[in-house]
């Protein structure tokens, strides 16, 4: 026994789908550039904030630290960028970072390595 699906039932589906993606479209197409936009001017104004507080919190030598730490390790960068923007925030910080303070901030914050030994036989 065979089943044949209504003819009219499936022109409805198909009606259904066609205007769902349409709808689909419309949305990725319309919504889509000024979202974008807005999202990108909102993320480059909390980026020139944060480099402008960092540029008042740190001195040269401890921002040139921060910026190669950067380039090798953007995760421990970001959370050493986050700890002084809390230490700011809270009113902890009595003077600017410099590199010696900088340098005590990641090593508490960076893992000890580990030491490796070989043993031959």
């Amino acid at each position: 026994m065979a089943y044949q699906e209504d003819p009219e039932l499936t022109a409805l589906r198909q009606r259904r789908v066609r205007q769902l993606q349409e709808m689909q479209a419309r949305e990725a197409a319309g919504a889509d550039p000024m979202a974008i936009a807005q999202q990108n001017a909102e993320a480059q104004r909390r980026e020139a904030e944060r480099f402008e507080v960092l540029r008042r919190l740190l001195t040269p030598e401890a921002r040139e630290r921060l910026a190669r730490i950067r380039l090798a390790k953007p995760d421990v960068a970001n959370s050493i960028e986050q700890q002084i923007m809390s230490l700011a925030a809270s009113g902890r910080l009595q003077r600017q970072i410099d590199d010696d303070t900088l340098r005590a901030l990641l090593e508490r914050i960076m893992p000890e390595k580990r030491e490796i030994k070989i043993t031959r036989r």
